[in-house]
Formats: C-alpha cells, structure tokens, sequence
C-alpha cells in the first residue's frame, strides 16, 4: 500500500481523459451518481457516493458508530452545514481518518477531514470537492468511473458499483433520506439575485351587456 507523502508532486499532474472505450462496460442508466467503495479505519466501507456539488467531505453518524469511532475522537466544529433543501445539518464534530482508494490492484491512500453530521442518508460516506481537489482526481457520471493519478504517475480507475447506486437512489426515495449534497452556505447566501417584476396596480371596471353584468380589471404598471 503506497500512502501519499507529498502532494504537491509534479508526478501527480497527469491528464486525465476518458475515452470511447470507458463507455464499453456501461449500462444506461437513470443519471445515477458515481458510488464507489473505500477503506478507512481497516475496514471496506461500501455505498460513498462521489459528488461535486458537496462542499465538504461527510461521515453520517450511523457509519461512525458502525466504524466504532469513539466520540472523544471528534473535534469541534463552529461552520454551519446545510443539506440539498436549505435545511441545517448538525454536525457533531470533525476528524481525519487514513482513507484508501484502490481498484483491486493499485491505490492511493491520504488523510481526509470527515465532517461528522448527525443526518439521515441511504449512503455511508460522502466524498466532495476536498476529496477531488486533494486526490486530483475526476469522476465522470457518463462513463461510471473516477479516474486518478498514483505517486508514479499512473493513472488509477475506479468503476462505479452500479447496484449499489440504484440501491441507494431507490432507497432515498423510498425513506425520504435524500441528504446527499451538503455546503458551507445556505442557498440564500450564494449571491444569486433574482430580478424583481414590478406588481401590477389597476382597477375594477364593471359593464352591462345583455342584461348582465361583467367585471373587467384594467392593469397599470408602475412607472420603472
């Protein structure tokens, strides 16, 4: 097992590509996510989805009970996390754990800071951006692999566990545990400015024809 010592090795700057030939073990899919497995704390830790929408790397809190973390492990943490509707997600602290990547064969191992939130999900762990940046590495949901560089500068794949990833969608539907995408920013605070229509102002006209009376509202919109 090869564990990462320098990340800012040139070695590790290689292009990463996927080809026609990268689509040749893919089954049509419903745009499922790119799920993959990973060993931390000695033990192979299944249904980690790899998504780029996540601002942070997440540990649910069911897994580390299961993993037999200890709590004194954890420590605090002051930002605010939100989930995919705006809800605030607790978090009941942080901590970084060894975490290895491997195809069966080669691998990369590297520390990644979990943020521990206290959250329902049909997933385990959660990998975002931190864990791309730091790995270097590219997932692409067309071809249902994560490709990535080794220290020697051989790129490594990882296919996407395809049953795991229609298990878990399934299940995320079914139990309305559809926390799978987290940031550091509630939606209201990303700066997107809506443009605001003027209201319309008018009056009521009332008319008689035929013996019946009709109403008629008359829009005037406010000077800009």
């Amino acid at each position: 097992m090869l564990v990462e010592a320098q990340e800012t090795d040139q070695s590790l700057d290689v292009d990463l590509v996927f080809t026609k030939a990268d689509l040749r073990d893919v089954v049509p899919h419903d745009n499922d996510s790119v799920v993959i497995s990973v060993v931390t704390v000695g033990r192979k830790v299944h249904r980690v989805p790899v998504n780029q929408g996540s601002s942070a790397d997440v540990m649910f809190w069911t897994t580390f009970n299961k993993l037999q973390l200890s709590p004194d492990q954890l420590r605090p943490y002051t930002g605010c996390l939100y989930g995919f509707a705006g809800d605030q997600v607790e978090v009941r602290g942080h901590l970084e754990l060894r975490t290895t990547f491997t195809d069966g064969v080669a691998s990369r191992t590297m520390n990644i800071r979990y943020l521990v939130v206290n959250a329902p999900s049909a997933y385990n762990i959660l990998l975002g951006r931190p864990m791309l940046n730091r790995l270097r590495a590219v997932a692409s949901t067309r071809h249902m692999k994560m490709k990535f560089p080794d220290l020697g500068g051989k790129v490594i794949f990882i296919k996407s566990d395809k049953k795991e990833a229609k298990r878990c969608y399934e299940n995320s539907l079914k139990t309305k545990r559809g926390v799978f995408i987290v940031t550091t920013r509630a939606p209201s605070e990303e700066g997107v400015a809506r443009e605001r229509r003027p209201e319309p102002t008018g009056e009521v006209l009332e008319r008689e024809i035929g013996g019946k009376t009709f109403k008629q509202h008359r829009t005037r919109l406010p000077k800009s």
